[in-house]
């Protein structure tokens, strides 16, 4: 009986070792329990191992619950799990798995605002993007109690949500990415910046409301100091700006904007509309970049006072009413008379017309 029973116990201690070697074999041994091509895991704040572990076992990310304990146990990594969406598209072991939420691996998406967007286009990102309505965006960013301490007459946060790329989880809220928006714009817009700003008369405000308009009007970036300048020097003499885009926003405000900005446009009432009202408009129309931050408070150094485009991107400047309006007819009239004519031609031709 004795030698039976020592048979028995030495039996399952070897049976109990096999069942740990093939148990711990198996933290090696890549898986993929689930179907689709992906597989998203969310692991609340505060979740023990053994909630995470029935989570990742229930999402077919992990074979069964004893072999995450074990990998766990043998990884060393119980303290160091982190929340968050986890994104899962291939075969991993459970050691791999472990690692990837020990190291906070979260799943993040690409959201790109580009410079010189209005509120109402950014959220439409936001919207495309597939983050949530559009208008959950807009209702965030009426809250200007972040700016508050340097621009104090802010009702919403137009111009102070920083265009940048932005790395954001699935499930990322409106206002956290407009919280997130404004931080970084507070990081960019520099101590330097506005005392820069300061030395020429200008307040937070009135700084990122004139880059709001030198981004606007050129992205080219040798022209931003020159934009700065011909603004800043029609401000020294009572000149009006006469700047489209803010017709542009006045109109977009109105929902009154199809696209196209007629003569008849520029008569909009509008506080916006500077070819009403003199001096910048009452906020920013845009969020503008750092080069055109930089540029509205370190402008050229020189004396135009008007510029008109050359249809290719760039700007030609000058300094008198008489150089500008022949500039506007080389530049403006001619060149849109010629365009006119070639379609013309072109159609009776029956060739196709080029853009």
């Amino acid at each position: 009986m004795k030698r039976a029973f020592l048979l028995l116990v030495a039996l399952a201690v070897i049976g109990g070792a096999g069942a740990a070697i093939v148990i711990y074999m198996r933290t090696t041994e890549p898986y993929k329990g689930y179907d689709n091509a992906e597989q998203f895991v969310i692991i609340e704040p505060g979740s023990g191992t053994r909630a995470i572990g029935r989570r990742l076992v229930e999402a077919g990310v992990v074979r069964d619950e004893a072999l995450f304990r074990v990998a766990i146990w043998t990884s060393g990594r119980a303290r160091s799990l982190q929340a968050g969406e986890f994104r899962f598209d291939a075969p991993m072991t459970p050691l791999e798995v472990i690692e990837k939420i020990a190291t906070g691996d979260v799943y993040t998406r690409r959201v790109t605002f580009p410079e010189g967007l209005t509120v109402a286009e950014m959220a439409r990102i936001y919207e495309q993007q597939g983050f949530g309505p559009a208008a959950g965006f807009i209702a965030s960013a009426r809250d200007a109690s972040a700016v508050r301490e340097f621009d104090p007459e802010a009702s919403d946060l137009e111009g102070y949500l920083f265009p940048e790329t932005y790395l954001m989880p699935r499930d990322v809220t409106a206002a956290r990415i407009v919280g997130l928006m404004v931080g970084r714009f507070k990081e960019v817009f520099s101590p330097e910046i506005q005392e820069a700003g300061r030395a020429l008369g200008l307040s937070p405000r009135q700084i990122v409301t004139l880059a709001s308009l030198v981004e606007k009007e050129t992205a080219v970036p040798d022209e931003r100091p020159m934009v700065a300048a011909v603004y800043l020097n029609r401000l020294k003499i009572g000149m009006g700006m006469q700047a489209d885009p803010t017709v542009i926003y006045a109109l977009q405000r109105a929902g009154r904007y199809d696209g196209n900005l007629g003569r008849d446009d520029l008569s909009f009432d509008s506080p916006y509309n500077t070819y009403r009202y003199a001096g910048l408009p009452p906020g920013p129309i845009a969020s503008p970049g750092l080069a055109s931050l930089k540029a509205a408070v370190a402008p050229a150094s020189v004396d135009y006072l008007y510029f008109v485009s050359r249809n290719d991107g760039s700007h030609v400047f000058s300094r008198t009413l008489d150089e500008h309006n022949a500039n506007v007819r080389q530049y403006q009239v001619l060149y849109f008379r010629e365009k006119r004519a070639a379609e013309a031609a072109a159609r009776t031709k029956g060739q196709p017309v080029r853009p």
